[in-house]
């Protein structure tokens, strides 16, 4: 049985507004997004042809892959722009004084 658990990727004064990096949990890339504040985590991989998100180009709550331009919306995974047509998966996060968590 696969119970999902919060795993701990990063720490908050690593992460400003606007940030966007890839994590690790469990031996799998995610990529953590700042958007005002809060965070939030997607699958590491562009829809399109698996550009590297975390990498990307974040603009309010609006990732850009940085390969082909796809944009993706990180708060709820939606695709906003093409070439990709599927939407990304997204991932409950948690704060803990200053540890960003991950439930993978």
């Amino acid at each position: 049985m696969n119970m999902e658990e919060f795993v701990e990727v990063a720490k908050t004064k690593d992460m400003k507004p606007g940030d966007s990096k890839v994590v690790f949990a469990n031996g799998k890339e995610y990529a953590l997004f700042n958007v005002g504040g809060k965070f939030y985590a997607t699958q590491e991989t562009c829809t399109h042809e698996e550009g590297p998100l975390g990498e990307g180009f974040l603009d309010d709550k609006v990732i850009t892959c940085p390969l082909h331009g796809a944009m993706f919306d990180v708060t709820t995974g939606k695709v906003l722009g093409p070439p990709a047509t599927k939407d990304i998966r997204t991932y409950e996060t948690k704060v803990d004084g200053e540890k960003i968590f991950i439930k993978v």
